[in-house]
């Protein structure tokens, strides 16, 4: 296990984490913070709280390496459902506008996959921390108001259907920085004229960095502090 990629006690750390479901990326850095005794740290990219995976927390000096990390591609896993919605486009708003699926096949599928590789073209969900007037949209979007948000171009370098048993479709991006992977599921759902809602997402790669080589939170908190600074 390579979790502690680099650092010290007076430089800091630079941890590779697996964030648990249920868990901000915001509390996840907390805790380590609170139980490194340090004031600054970050990560290398928000996390849904529903979404589990590769986060890279820096602290102290080590967090001057979160702007390269912040900037390099994500490769993530997931599960979506076909034939419905949700408004925050996965698993932790209630399910509407259930839609027939019998006529979708898997060459549809896959071609429709197909459209959503290079640069796109992409609208931010309101449930989101983009801040409007100092505010995260999703306090507006838990209020049912609706801010108008501009589409921002991304990169999808990678979006592969791995599996598919109806109305579930596995699938597998790899994405530039800014990238929803909810919004990326949405939209493909309205390609295909069913909608589509996130079930389950995994980060499992940030850059050259791998979850493979990460700790969850619960291990990482057993371990004594002198021993990460050695």
């Amino acid at each position: 296990m390579i979790f502690k990629i680099a650092g010290n006690e007076k430089e800091g750390l630079m941890l590779l984490i697996d964030k648990p479901a249920d868990y901000s990326s915001a509390r996840v850095v907390n805790i380590i913070k609170k139980k490194l005794k340090v004031k600054k740290a970050g990560h290398s990219g928000t996390l849904d709280p529903k979404a589990t995976g590769l986060m890279i927390v820096c602290t102290q000096k080590m967090t001057k390496k979160l702007t390269d990390l912040i900037i390099s591609d994500k490769e993530y896993e997931g599960i979506m459902r076909i034939g419905a919605s949700t408004s925050s486009f996965d698993s932790e708003t209630e399910v509407k506008n259930e839609r027939d699926i019998r006529h979708i096949t898997n060459d549809i599928i896959h071609e429709s996959a197909k459209r959503f590789i290079g640069e796109i073209e992409q609208v931010p969900p309101m449930y989101s921390a983009i801040k409007y007037k100092g505010k995260p949209l999703y306090k507006y979007a838990r209020k049912n108001k609706v801010i108008e948000r501009l589409p921002r171009k991304v990169t999808i370098r990678e979006f592969k259907i791995t599996s598919i048993v109806l109305p579930e479709l596995s699938f597998r991006t790899v994405c530039s920085k800014g990238t929803y992977v909810r919004a990326l599921v949405n939209d493909f759902g309205e390609i295909l004229g069913t909608g589509a809602y996130l079930k389950v997402l995994r980060r499992l790669r940030i850059g050259e960095y791998d979850v493979k080589n990460s700790i969850t939170l619960e291990e990482f908190l057993k371990l004594d502090n002198n021993i990460l600074y050695n």
